[in-house]
């Protein structure tokens, strides 16, 4: 009996041993995109295989609808390039064979999915939605027992330190999915949370090293499908943060790069000159075009090379397969200006190939509207560039409402920025596509730019609220967060929402703890933010402004039979305004609702301002 049982013990071993072998699996380390699906609009696709030696090998497929175009071998032997067209393929496995005289064939077995509706009309984010902004380390911890894995290099969590990690995660957007409903947020954009495992600060996600890896101390891919699934179902859309322009210098490709030319300057680290307008510039000289573009951002993020075919074919599979695993309802694409300009060409289309009602909003931090324009899909520029690109971020308009607010009223100054900046909207193709902030995750939070002046953080929340754009607000901002103690701290800029993790005294989420003025800014925003949601003259109208007079300035946004007045009182008195200049568009004994009392009036002659507010008015 003994001998008998190790006999067969010993023939198990031997048959597992060389499955294994005949498989490969110990010999291919990973083929990216993982997996693909039947029936995209554009049938190609190519895989990255990387394992031990996988260069000296030549592939091969037997599937029905699934070709073979060709194959390619990189500088490292230890990667190989498959074109594939997928014409005509169903959904299922197949099998690609890797042969080599003198050696066993490896197998490796890839799965083409069902889509899971018609990702033709997967819908992006507009000018009907408000988006709301959050850093996910620092917004709820759903749960503990992801904060420390022992492959992360850096360890630990520690709240005290503004640069270190705090354990927020998916579960807990997850678990406040109804608030952001509630408050009247329609989408909800995370900055990334794929891997980051890079020794220090690795908590904001930008230096990403793994582009097909959600980061374990977020969660799990299946909790980040739920994200997107779940806001779906809520009718909100999930926003995803894309890093096209470089990754972390921990990057699993780093040791190894598949081409001597798969990152810009590999050997001799150069960073960018971050002169961003050497992208027009006509009299732009080419050293200056290579360092903008091809110097890497910080030390610690190399800059991929997107004039490298494969690279650029990576990244562009790369941002499908996540609008296709997450049913992302938008992408906001980070340090838009960085990469190669003809690559976000590409990119940019492809994707809006694929997915023609989706959106692409990109980080363009200039505060001229020529160059910001330049970017948008329509523009007709010198050069003759063009790109697929519907939204940008506004900048420009960011910074005159910090001015427009802050300002003494005088000739140039304060509000007339306001009414300058709009009036600049001649230098863009749509104007309503534009994501219009206060603030971000990259600077000053707006009440703290505000001075912590509530009555001013509330103006400037109502004018992007109803002027105009895409209107994205940075998580707090409802419960006046700041980051007065230290200004140019990021890291506080980042600090955690109250009431996110086990034990914290505030809660924001359920009020506990909040001042008088938060709750009252809570209430204000949730009333804007609800208002806001069905009424087409904000969201789709057209504007009517009249140049600021005595510290208040006036607009209209109106469609059809709908019509709203909106006046900012700079003022900290009481201020009367006139009301005959505004004939043309606002006849005499208009009646009228008060948006945020609900009270009715008679607009007759004139109406007295409250000090330093913001008056909204449905005119009937």
């Amino acid at each position: 009996m003994i001998r008998t049982s190790w006999a067969q013990i010993a023939a198990i071993c031997l048959i597992f041993i060389l499955t294994g072998f005949q498989s490969g699996h110990a010999q291919i380390q990973r083929v990216e995109p993982p997996n693909w699906w039947a029936g995209m609009t554009n049938p190609e696709l190519q895989l990255l295989v990387q394992g031990d030696g996988i260069g000296e090998y030549e592939p091969r497929i037997e599937a029905e609808g699934v070709q073979l175009i060709d194959f390619h071998k990189a500088d490292s032997k230890n990667y190989l390039f498959i074109d594939l067209d997928l014409d005509g393929a169903q959904a299922g496995n197949f099998t690609i064979f890797f042969e080599k005289k003198s050696a066993k064939t490896i197998e490796w077995n890839y799965e083409l999915k069902s889509r899971e509706f018609d990702y033709t009309q997967l819908d992006g984010f507009d000018s009907k939605d408000v988006i709301y902004l959050i850093t996910p380390d620092r917004f709820a911890n759903g749960d503990p027992s992801n904060d420390i894995f022992d492959s992360s290099l850096e360890q630990g969590i520690n709240r005290k330190n503004d640069y270190a990690r705090h354990g927020g995660d998916i579960n807990g957007i997850l678990k406040n999915l109804d608030y952001l409903q509630d408050m009247g947020f329609t989408a909800v954009w995370p900055s990334p949370m794929l891997e980051n495992n890079m020794p220090q600060q690795s908590y904001h996600g930008y230096a990403i090293t793994d582009y097909y890896k959600v980061d374990p101390r977020f969660g799990s891919l299946e909790e980040y499908r739920e994200l997107g699934i779940t806001l779906r179902e809520m009718n909100m859309k999930l926003i995803f943060d894309g890093v096209v322009n470089h990754c972390g210098s921990k990057h699993w490709w780093m040791e190894d790069m598949p081409f001597k030319d798969w990152v810009n300057f590999p050997d001799s680290l150069k960073v960018t000159t971050h002169r961003r307008t050497t992208n027009q510039d006509p009299y732009a000289s080419n050293a200056d075009k290579k360092l903008m573009n091809g110097g890497w951002f910080v030390s610690s993020m190399p800059d991929l090379n997107q004039t490298n075919p494969f690279m650029a074919k990576y990244l562009i599979q790369n941002s499908i397969w996540w609008v296709e695993t997450l049913q992302l309802g938008g992408i906001r694409q980070d340090t838009y200006p960085y990469p190669d300009k003809n690559f976000l060409s590409d990119w940019t289309c492809a994707i809006m190939t694929e997915y023609p009602d989706f959106s692409i909003v990109g980080e363009e931090w200039s505060y001229n509207p020529l160059v910001v324009s330049y970017w948008q899909e329509g523009h007709v520029n010198k050069d003759g560039y063009t790109s697929c690109l519907k939204s940008v971020m506004d900048f420009p308009m960011q910074a005159n409402l910090r001015d427009a607010l802050n300002e003494k009223e005088e000739w140039g100054k304060g509000l007339v920025k306001l009414y300058e900046n709009l009036a600049n909207d001649i230098a863009y193709v749509r104007p309503n596509d534009l994501l219009i902030f206060g603030d971000n995750h990259d600077m000053g939070r707006i009440h703290t730019q505000l001075n912590n002046d509530v009555a001013l953080t509330k103006m400037a929340v109502a004018y992007l609220l109803t002027t105009r754009g895409i209107p994205q607000i940075y998580y707090g901002t409802e419960i006046l967060m700041e980051n007065s103690a230290k200004p140019d701290d990021h890291g506080l800029i980042r600090s955690d929402f109250p009431g996110g993790w086990e034990g914290d005294k505030l809660n924001g989420f359920g009020e506990i703890g909040l001042s008088k003025e938060q709750k009252d800014m809570k209430d204000y925003m949730k009333k804007l933010l609800n208002w806001r949601l069905d009424n087409e003259a904000i969201t789709s109208g057209k504007t009517m402004h009249f140049a600021p007079q005595n510290g208040t300035y006036v607009y209209f946004r109106y469609k059809g039979n709908k019509k709203v007045m909106v006046v900012l009182n700079k003022n900290k008195a009481s201020t009367p305004l006139g009301l005959s200049r505004f004939a043309e568009i606002l006849p005499n004994d208009s009646k009228a609702k008060d948006v945020l009392t609900g009270q009715s009036l008679v607009l007759r002659d004139k109406i007295t301002l409250k000090p330093k507010s913001a008056l909204i008015l449905e005119i009937e």
